[in-house]
């Protein structure tokens, strides 16, 4: 109990000074909102092959299509700023691969997880929408994800917009060490070595890790990741994602292949800083593409958290040409 009264007075002061910022006020970059401007971003489902697949989809349908895939650890909410800002002109949809984000984390007796059944179900999904024609944005999982998709369907993909997404064995970085201990010898040893990038240091580090300064990334992305990285079985279906991972190296000819026949426009919009993929990697698709667009940041794996407001208005005039 308070027996102050002096004390009383300054608490009712502060709390009709904080109350009107919460009320009317401030808000945050990241909240999603909707203006004259702005088409709002709608939070979806759709059951496919029995798993319900969480989206995020924003901007009138009968625009240019945009495909956001997502990378580890996260969901389509890495994607929050291009959905806020490109909804004015363009369609996107944002999927979460099942066990990520807010789609189904089914059991791993239901549903395998490797890159072969998450791209499957992601074109399921898109055929389901009846989305049949439309540019890729791929990041990390997702250029796994969206180049198995792009081979099985070169005549849909309208172009590439890549950040730090690799297809090139020269863009497999030094923090690949301990998974590919795992590739050769997988055992409870080489398993437990990879155990702190689920931690909450691991987490924030692959945010942080490359960047300019760390206070220019929300806090709340790692925290979000730790959140689902701490439900049961998380460790063991991203061990087996993990070391399925060593499958897409192999596919890197093919993927290649499909550059060189089909010449996809290509953005690339990349963290040169990133531990994972460094810029060898996006160096790497000038051998295949003719044409590209090609833009480093002085940044991380996630460079979108740092260099949004240079990478989203590329991302603009690069889809308003390529429409022409």
């Amino acid at each position: 109990m308070i027996t102050n009264i002096k004390t009383m007075k300054n608490l009712i002061l502060y709390a009709l000074t904080i109350v009107p910022l919460f009320t009317f006020g401030a808000t945050s970059p990241d909240i999603e909102i909707s203006n004259e401007n702005m088409t709002t971003i709608k939070y979806r489902t759709l059951e496919v092959n029995g798993v319900n697949i969480a989206y995020r989809e924003a901007g009138d349908p009968q625009n240019q299509t945009i495909v956001l895939l997502h990378g580890f650890p996260t969901s389509s909410h890495q994607y929050r700023k291009v959905l806020n800002q490109l909804s004015d002109e363009f369609h996107l949809v944002a999927p979460d691969y099942p066990g990520f984000g807010n789609s189904d984390f089914s059991d791993a007796s239901e549903y395998e997880y490797t890159f072969d059944n998450l791209a499957a179900t992601i074109d399921a999904f898109l055929e389901k929408k009846k989305i049949t024609s439309y540019a890729l944005m791929i990041q990390d999982y997702g250029a796994p994800v969206g180049f198995r998709i792009a081979t099985a369907h070169p005549e849909r993909i309208t172009a590439i917009i890549n950040q730090n997404g690799n297809a090139y064995e020269e863009g497999l970085g030094a923090a690949w060490k301990e998974t590919k201990s795992m590739w050769a010898n997988r055992n409870k040893q080489t398993e437990e070595a990879l155990l702190h990038a689920f931690s909450l240091d691991g987490l924030k580090w692959q945010y942080t890790h490359g960047t300019r300064n760390p206070e220019n990334v929300n806090p709340d992305t790692w925290n979000l990741d730790y959140l689902r990285m701490s439900r049961p079985n998380a460790h063991a279906m991203n061990l087996n994602l993990f070391y399925d991972y060593r499958n897409n190296i192999k596919l890197y000819p093919k993927w290649q292949q499909y550059l060189r026949d089909n010449q996809p426009p290509l953005l690339i919009v990349w963290g040169k800083n990133d531990a994972f993929f460094p810029e060898s990697g996006a160096i790497a698709f000038k051998k295949d593409v003719k044409n590209i667009d090609y833009n480093i940041y002085d940044t991380g794996h996630f460079a979108l958290e740092e260099d949004a407001d240079k990478i989203i208005p590329k991302m603009r005039s690069f889809l308003r040409e390529i429409k022409k």
